[in-house]
């Protein structure tokens, strides 16, 4: 069992972002082909493609919190010792973590709202749950591997290590 849970550690993310990129992809590709072959589109597709793209940027999201691969102004840190860096670090993650909290907050409410109403999608006729989800799933991502985050730097700055930067992208 701790070894599923590691490796759902090591690649939920990446796994979540393939099924829903696949999804996209697959989905635009048939809608194009019914479209441009057979003159005939459906109503659902459009949603399909549009819902994937929606859990994709949230759980990228995730992820990019997980490698600290969203964008920062990083000039700073080049002039500063491991700790003041670790001390910054922690500083990013709780601000961000506070926002994620309050945005959990209100997008969880939204979900409550249109269950309670039992709205529907126009295409597809099913609960509008299950695509609203997206937005406070990924922020309980987000606040997941912030705790992650906060938890290894808070480590690295106790034992006196180099804080984890990330990947860089681009150098």
């Amino acid at each position: 069992m701790l070894r599923i849970l590691h490796i759902l550690d090591r690649n939920g993310e990446r796994w979540l972002l393939l099924v829903f990129y696949v999804m996209l992809v697959l989905t635009m590709f048939v809608e194009v082909v019914r479209r441009e072959v057979f003159a005939y589109s459906s109503i659902w597709g459009e949603e399909i493609v549009r819902y994937s793209f929606i859990y994709l940027a949230w759980v990228g999201a995730a992820a990019a919190v997980k490698e600290r691969g969203h964008i920062r102004i990083d000039v700073l840190m080049q002039y500063v010792g491991p700790k003041v860096k670790a001390l910054l670090y922690i500083f990013g993650d709780l601000v961000m973590a506070a926002v994620a909290v309050v945005a959990f907050y209100w997008s969880l409410e939204t979900v409550l709202v249109s269950a309670k109403f039992g709205s529907v999608t126009h295409g597809l006729r099913i609960s509008q749950v299950w695509f609203l989800m997206a937005v406070p799933f990924g922020f309980g991502l987000v606040l997941f591997r912030l705790a992650q985050s906060l938890l290894r730097d808070l480590r690295d700055f106790r034992d006196g290590r180099p804080v984890y930067e990330g990947d860089k992208l681009f150098d």
